[in-house]
């Protein structure tokens, strides 16, 4: 067995682990892969005797990610180690406090048979076909927002389009007052920012509570004055009997708003960074606007949202890639890491918008794999087209170098993009 003694520099790891550092991790990520496809790294919580390893490439990440039975999402499940959760969040949430997607338990935090009954409830409108039924509306707010700032000739692009865009998708969608989006977005970046593995901000719990609190009330105006959207069609469900609870319920809500809008935003944001910092790449874009289900997939594995999946923890004492792995050890994929592996991608730390990707990993992979990617994929297509037919001259508007970056929950994003066209 190779040495289980910490390999990574502790600094690196834990800034990884923390969100820390606003530097690129991928210089990290290609020393670590070059250790090995599994790399111990030290804990991320002080003092807390446990062993973590870092799961860099990816064949042993998809090992990992789809092997449920030896790899669980829920350390209650393995006996004595049900505390390690709240440990890597950082504390305790308030008791008193409405469940969210963080402290309660959704689809992120159980296995099955839970996260299957959860799941299911969902995915029965979450489907490709509905999804792409959504074209038309996410065409309209597009076109929407690019309207209010084209004659102005410059905008942020995070601000005026990469934000709004999917927030307004997927609250139409759950049936979220507009009046309500903007402090939405509020609780959203305060969670984002002031949650990590192992670090937990001043102040975020009392954005959790509000948060919680504001779905608990939405659920209720539900309940007096169903409508045509997923949150009374959720609600309907929970009637059925004990398919869902009150807990459950706002737990899953919580979440479809956190997640349905987060991810998709930075997709938009970075790729579109990215896009201005490869010309070449942008130039062959704008000559061929049939390339963007292409370029989305290129830019998802390139820098993606998720900088890593969820941490899973060993059910029993295994072996990946000849490391010794214990029983309740934590488990990390990380996702940027294995879509840039050497071994499953020809010159990986190249952008290639043309380039052939049988799979990565943005979305994750096995039964927790992001169930919104579809939609995500539509919002992507039709906000990357959209923005480069419109504004074809599309530039960075501050010095590259003042891109200000930001760690959110498990990734990094930009704060403010501004461009002129």
């Amino acid at each position: 067995m190779n040495n289980p003694d910490p390999i990574v520099p502790k600094k690196s790891a834990l800034s990884l682990f923390s969100g820390e550092s606003d530097e690129s991790p991928f210089a990290i990520f290609a020393q670590m892969r070059a250790m090995g496809s599994v790399v111990s790294v030290p804990f991320p919580v002080a003092g807390a005797d446990k062993q973590a390893w870092m799961v860099t490439r990816m064949e042993e990440a998809m090992r990992v990610l789809k092997d449920h039975a030896r790899f669980t999402v829920d350390p209650s499940t393995i006996d004595g180690h049900g505390d390690i959760r709240q440990t890597l969040a950082g504390g305790n949430p308030d008791p008193s406090a409405p469940p969210t997607f963080f402290t309660g338990k959704s689809m992120l935090s159980v296995d099955e048979p839970d996260h299957r009954r959860l799941r299911g409830l969902v995915s029965k409108v979450f489907t490709p076909r509905y999804m792409e039924g959504l074209r038309p509306r996410v065409q309209e707010i597009a076109d929407e927002l690019l309207d209010r700032v084209q004659a102005q000739g410059e905008m942020d692009l995070v601000k005026d389009y990469a934000y709004p865009l999917p927030i307004h998708v997927i609250s139409d969608m759950l049936g979220v007052p507009e009046a309500d989006r903007e402090q939405i977005h509020v609780w959203s970046a305060a969670i984002a920012h002031g949650l990590g593995l192992g670090r937990r901000e001043p102040g975020v719990d009392e954005h959790l509570r509000a948060f919680g609190e504001y779905t608990a009330q939405l659920v209720a105006d539900k309940r007096r004055r169903p409508a045509d959207d997923l949150i009374s069609r959720l609600i309907e469900m929970e009637s059925e009997g004990d398919r869902l609870s009150e807990a459950e319920l706002l737990s899953m809500i919580t979440l479809l708003i956190f997640a349905g809008h987060e991810t998709t935003s930075n997709l938009i944001a970075t790729g579109a960074f990215t896009l201005l910092d490869h010309p070449g790449q942008l130039e062959k874009l704008k000559s061929d606007l049939s390339l963007v289900p292409s370029a989305v997939e290129e830019l998802l594995r390139f820098n993606g949202p998720a900088t890593i999946a969820g941490p899973r923890f060993a059910t029993e004492d295994l072996e990946l890639a000849g490391q010794a792995i214990k029983k309740g050890d934590i488990v990390i994929p990380v996702l940027k890491s294995a879509n840039r592996d050497e071994n499953q991608f020809t010159q990986p730390e190249e952008l290639d918008i043309t380039r052939t990707i049988h799979r990565h990993l943005a979305f994750g992979q096995g039964i927790h794999m992001c169930l919104g990617a579809p939609l995500a994929r539509v919002e992507g297509d039709i906000a990357f087209t959209t923005l480069l037919r419109r504004l074809p001259n599309l530039r960075l508007n501050v010095p590259r170098e003042s891109v200000a970056w930001s760690f959110t929950l498990s990734s990094q994003g930009i704060t403010s993009l501004p461009v002129a066209f």
